[in-house]
């Protein structure tokens, strides 16, 4: 977490700082940020080990099963960042406009040979995890799996699962547009920033 308390100067960002946490949530949590910051993109968060492992997704998460999306992974960010929806003052790190656009509770689904779930901590060491994110947008199957080679290695892809859930006609991304916190889009979000500074 070292890595995300110095990349911003928290007199001038409303953005949670670190705090050491040695425990979660009960049942852990996800989060995906729509961020308009230099690139309008998906901050894509999961619970894991008691921080909030986090990737970009440019192109945000899809229904379709067919449709693999780059997620490029970013620095962990703390648990109390899953609560953050507001404006990051230009001039710092990812400064622009935050909306919640959905959150809810996971589990791993992914399973050993012998059939036990394996945890989500050790799929995310193995570069492999297979998730159920219970939101108000997302619902069912996710995979996110680490590119091992190539140019992209490193990068990560995100799938969705082929379950009850999987809809290829569905875009969620460019149709449900408003935060499931407040109901506002980032438009606003940003004009009600704004107007209370």
């Amino acid at each position: 977490m070292k890595s995300y308390n110095e990349k911003r100067d928290f007199s001038k960002t409303r953005e949670p700082k670190d705090a050491p946490s040695k425990k979660g949530n009960k049942d852990p949590i996800f989060v995906i940020q729509k961020h308009d910051a230099t690139n309008l993109h998906y901050d894509f968060r999961l619970e894991i080990d008691n921080t909030l492992k986090s990737w970009s997704v440019p192109k945000g998460p899809s229904t379709d099963p067919s449709v693999k999306r780059m997620a490029i992974p970013t620095e962990d960010h703390p648990l109390a960042y899953a609560d953050f929806e507001g404006t990051i003052p230009q001039g710092e790190y990812g400064g622009g406009t935050v909306m919640i656009w959905d959150k809810g509770t996971i589990a791993s689904n992914k399973k050993d040979e012998n059939g036990n779930i394996i945890s989500l901590e050790e799929s995310f060491k193995n570069g492999s995890i297979e998730v159920v994110l219970h939101g108000k947008k997302l619902k069912g199957g996710y995979n996110l799996v680490e590119m091992k080679g190539g140019k992209m290695k490193g990068n990560w892809l995100l799938m969705k699962q082929d379950d009850a859930e999987a809809d290829a006609r569905r875009n969620p991304v460019s149709t449900q547009s408003k935060s499931v916190v407040s109901g506002r889009t980032l438009k606003q979000i940003a004009k009600n920033e704004s107007e209370t500074d």
